[in-house]
């Protein structure tokens, strides 16, 4: 990899300093009989833990030791629609995906919901999405249209079913109408993703969506040494989003520090990609 042209090697040098772990897209991460062990470690090494959860294992949840960010997915807002759109193992998955999201309300760290839209599948019935909201609280929304991976014969998915940015934002600010505790607080246009906040994270007028991980890793540890008694909040590890990621600014989330490769590609688009 060194050798690539156009390699930055400060980039290459910090990638190889490992500082955060994506637990996702291996199945269902939190099935695993030694996740705790595993994000105890993580957490001894510096290492920040991001776990994603389908919202199927309410218990394993609530068990779950201290992470820097929790997510839970919720493709679809009704029981009807997440059939569809997840095909679940379990018959109980209504009830199983409800009590997941009642779990999630009473973590204390940073906690997210992750839609991600998929046109004429689930982007409508927001009131059913702002009452899931209500049942999980979580700080942070974060809602992403769906990236086409190819034709396969598991999934009819087509390039027609990624939204468009613009119809990404306006189905955010569709959903923030009905619920008035979040505002719209960060956008990246480039992922064609927006972040919702829970007005906690803005402070006087400003939004600390951002996280401290240096700040992290001194409150798990003395979680750790207190045996869990010394506990802590997300806000207690919050750091000020910068002016260029918020929803609204010129860059529209794309760091100025680097350069964004724009296609030539002249043939039409019919998604959002």
């Amino acid at each position: 990899m060194s050798g690539v042209p156009g390699l930055k090697a400060e980039r290459f040098e910090e990638g190889m300093a490992v500082k955060h772990c994506a637990l996702s897209l291996v199945g269902e991460p939190i099935m695993y009989p030694e996740i705790n062990r595993l994000l105890k470690l993580l957490h001894q090494h510096g290492i920040s833990s991001f776990l994603v959860t389908n919202a199927q294992f309410p218990e394993e949840i609530r068990n779950l030791t201290p992470v820097t960010q929790l997510y839970v997915s919720v493709d679809a807002s009704t029981k009807d629609s997440l059939k569809k759109v997840d095909r679940p193992l379990f018959k109980d998955f209504w009830p199983r995906f409800l009590d997941s999201l009642k779990a999630l309300a009473a973590k204390q760290q940073r906690t997210v919901y992750r839609l991600t839209l998929v046109k004429c599948w689930n982007v409508d019935e927001l009131q059913a999405y702002a009452e899931l909201v209500s049942l999980g609280n979580p700080d942070f929304i974060e809602v992403k249209g769906v990236t086409y991976c190819g034709e396969s014969a598991a999934s009819s998915l087509t390039m027609a079913n990624v939204p468009w940015h613009e119809e990404v934002v306006r189905f955010v600010q569709e959903l923030v109408a009905l619920l008035p505790d979040y505002e719209i607080a960060c956008e990246h246009e480039h992922s064609n993703c927006l972040l919702i906040g829970h007005k906690k994270f803005k402070v006087s007028g400003e939004w600390w969506t951002w996280i401290d991980y240096s700040r992290f890793q001194e409150l798990v540890l003395q979680y750790e040494q207190s045996g869990g008694a010394k506990t802590f909040s997300a806000r207690d590890y919050m750091a000020r989003t910068p002016q260029w990621a918020l929803f609204g600014a010129r860059e529209r989330g794309f760091d100025p520090k680097d350069t964004r490769y724009q296609r030539k590609n002249k043939a039409k688009d019919i998604s959002g990609c």
